[in-house]
């Protein structure tokens, strides 16, 4: 069986994967970016490589893209502290790449070659890692497969693995249990998750529920971020901040007739809109959604500021400290695809509230479930949430301390991961 699916993976589903993405790229400048980079990957490697210190234990953290990198960074940054190794990180997607490119704490940053028999020799003959560790879900298999060639181990951290996965489709499901089979830890954010796991004949030994660096990667950076003063105080004075973070239209059809609604009755909400895409055409037309109804400004603006009721935010980047002015927050997606990042509000105690399709999010249902969370599905629901949360004190500062509770309670993955990585390198 092993040698039918090494066959059909490589003389069937990589050529097409491969025609695939040749075609978008004609298309998607990102996809055309990303096959383009690849094309001095070993060059690049073999380069960086020299001003490295070639006696240190190389580490090799892979993800696939800028999400899940995010939840590499504490483990990467705490290992930095404690250990003297050198580090190389690597991505599939030119975005992740591209953000990365200057993080202080590697020593080399890489795309990850395609997954050819080739490339995957030529490789991991050239890195010959301590240990690899792969971040979520991206495994390659003839990587994985060449990795175990040179007994090198292989974690896949913070994992996740839903019951009604593909993965566990009958045909797919022994091609992944024989991946799986190759991996020498496999650390998951939860019990549900290992246990998933096991079902592909995953031992006791070789599957352990830490937790989510999430969780720690939030944290630290939310001390960091109440350092900082983006918003003046005198902007800020006896005022209840709504802060409404990565919102599409979608969003923005359902809360905004609320925050109006709610603006006529409170004349001390300052309300705070941070759109996921900031163009020039979404700031007018928000601009012109509130036109003659309440006055506006621009983040970039505020050094003009005249008690306006609504600060439009024009950059990026800054969503996290902007939520540590927060009374209530609205964390967007979740009316159009996918939620974004509720735990950047919740860390701060701060009640947060958002749209019905939450599925891609774990953090987001279990914030539900503990009652730090709550779902708005149309714009009545918005409003009668948002009147009590700023009318009634006592009710927003306890659905707040469950938020924060919550994210408290499951900071410490990191250790966990380390304690695991210690011992094999």
């Amino acid at each position: 069986m092993k040698i039918i699916y090494h066959i059909v993976y490589n003389y069937f589903i990589l050529p097409i994967l491969y025609l695939a993405l040749r075609i978008a790229g004609l298309f998607n400048t990102k996809i055309k970016n990303g096959i383009n980079g690849r094309k001095r990957v070993y060059e690049n490697i073999i380069l960086g490589a020299t001003s490295i210190n070639k006696n240190k234990k190389l580490i090799w953290f892979h993800s696939s893209s800028l999400g899940e990198f995010e939840q590499a960074k504490p483990i990467i940054e705490k290992l930095r502290q404690e250990k003297d190794v050198n580090i190389l990180v690597t991505f599939f997607s030119p975005s992740g790449y591209e953000n990365s490119k200057k993080y202080p704490y590697a020593d080399l940053i890489s795309y990850i070659p395609f997954d050819s028999k080739f490339n995957a020799k030529k490789f991991v003959s050239i890195i010959k890692p301590t240990l690899a560790i792969i971040m979520r879900y991206d495994l390659w298999p003839n990587i994985v497969e060449e990795l175990n060639n040179y007994k090198i181990p292989i974690f896949l951290v913070d994992a996740t693995l839903r019951s009604n996965s593909p993965r566990k489709l009958p045909l797919i499901k022994s091609f992944h249990k024989i991946l799986f089979g190759h991996l020498t830890k496999i650390l998951t954010v939860s019990e549900a998750d290992a246990n998933e796991f096991k079902t592909f004949g995953i031992t006791n030994n070789n599957v352990c529920a830490v937790g989510d660096t999430r969780f720690d990667r939030v944290y630290h950076r939310s001390l960091q971020a109440k350092e900082k003063r983006l918003i003046s105080y005198n902007v800020l004075k006896n005022k209840k901040v709504f802060v409404a973070g990565s919102t599409w239209e979608q969003d923005e059809e359902v809360i905004f007739p609320a925050l109006l609604k709610l603006a006529e009755v409170d004349k001390n909400i300052l309300m705070i809109i941070a759109p996921h895409e900031p163009t020039l055409l979404h700031l007018e037309k928000i601009e012109n959604e509130f036109a003659g109804k309440l006055k506006t400004i621009r983040f970039s603006h505020l050094n003009n500021y005249s008690d306006e009721r609504l600060i439009i935010v024009d950059s990026i980047g800054i969503l996290l400290t902007l939520y540590t002015y927060a009374d209530v927050a609205y964390v967007g997606g979740s009316f159009k695809q996918n939620i974004h990042n509720v735990l950047e509000a919740a860390v701060y105690g701060t009640p947060v509230l958002f749209g019905p399709k939450i599925e891609n999010s774990q953090e987001a249902v279990k914030l539900v479930g503990v009652g730090g969370g709550i779902i708005v599905k149309n714009k009545r629901q918005a409003y009668k949430n948002l009147r009590r949360l700023f009318i009634d004190d006592s009710y927003r500062n306890s659905v707040g301390k469950i938020s924060s509770m919550y994210v408290q309670s499951n900071v410490g993955a990191t250790e966990k991961i380390l304690s695991e990585i210690y011992k094999v390198v």
